[in-house]
């Protein structure tokens, strides 16, 4: 059995490191995104990426699996038209999902890293976070019908930019789909994405908070069910959605306020 090694690293030194990581890799990623020149190939910046990724979060989790989603799921879900005319730049679609992914990683961090200062400061993190969830959460809400395919959901996301869908039968909300929930549930297991539904894919516990929440039972919520996506309702009617990334700007809001 290996020994075990200590760095004299604290939890603070390795978070700032791994954020740094996250950081230069982005950095590295523009050029592809803007077609310049790089002596790297995308081939050998995707490895890296993988192997950082599956180093700070592992490489069976969400965002590993998102990553393989971006790399490799673009192309499926796209029409075939659109493929074979060219009118769709599969390609850079594909360089922002790897980006969204990217910066999801970072924005995970950073929230571990601030919910790690609050509490070496004394606190436990919530105090923080006394602000309502209706001041911070996105008021666009995008929905797809149950019988939509995922190559659908998959368009629907690069379209209006968001990382979750809920899902309707026409007359109620019945499900969130996401993207991490594309590349687990259904990219890595080779189902078909012109004949699959969301259904098959899409979490059919739909979790949700009221607006007048506070934002430190959010975080609660997510962190309880494992969620990042949370819709956000008025008297049961959802009106939004609220992202780890929308905790993370509360926590640095109340931090500098």
């Amino acid at each position: 059995m290996p020994k075990r090694v200590r760095t004299g690293l604290t939890r603070t030194d390795i978070l700032e490191r791994y954020i740094d990581r996250f950081h230069r890799k982005l950095a590295r990623l523009q050029p592809f995104l803007s077609r310049k020149r790089t002596s790297a190939s995308l081939e050998e910046f995707d490895e890296a990426a993988e192997e950082l990724i599956g180093q700070v979060f592992g490489g069976a989790s969400d965002e590993a699996e998102a990553y393989f989603y971006a790399k490799t799921g673009e192309s499926a879900l796209l029409p075939e038209e659109a493929q074979e005319s060219g009118t769709h730049d599969i390609e850079r679609e594909s360089l922002q999902q790897r980006r969204q992914v990217l910066e999801s990683c970072l924005a995970d961090l950073n929230l571990r890293r601030t919910l790690l200062a609050t509490r070496q400061g004394g606190g436990n993190g919530k105090g923080m976070l006394s602000a309502l969830v209706g001041d911070y959460m996105s008021h666009d809400v995008r929905s797809i019908h149950r019988a939509a395919t995922i190559k659908e959901a998959g368009l629907f996301l690069l379209k209006y930019k968001v990382g979750s869908l809920i899902v309707d039968d026409g007359s109620r909300y019945i499900g969130i789909v996401t993207d991490s929930d594309l590349s687990r549930r259904a990219v890595a297991k080779g189902l078909d994405p012109n004949t699959t539904t969301v259904t098959a894919c899409m979490s059919k516990s739909l979790v949700t908070i009221e607006e007048d929440e506070s934002m430190s039972e959010a975080m609660s919520l997510m962190k309880k069910h494992g969620i990042r996506h949370l819709p956000v309702t008025a008297d049961g009617t959802i009106i939004g959605v609220l992202s780890v990334s929308d905790l993370l700007r509360a926590f640095e809001d109340q931090k500098t306020s």
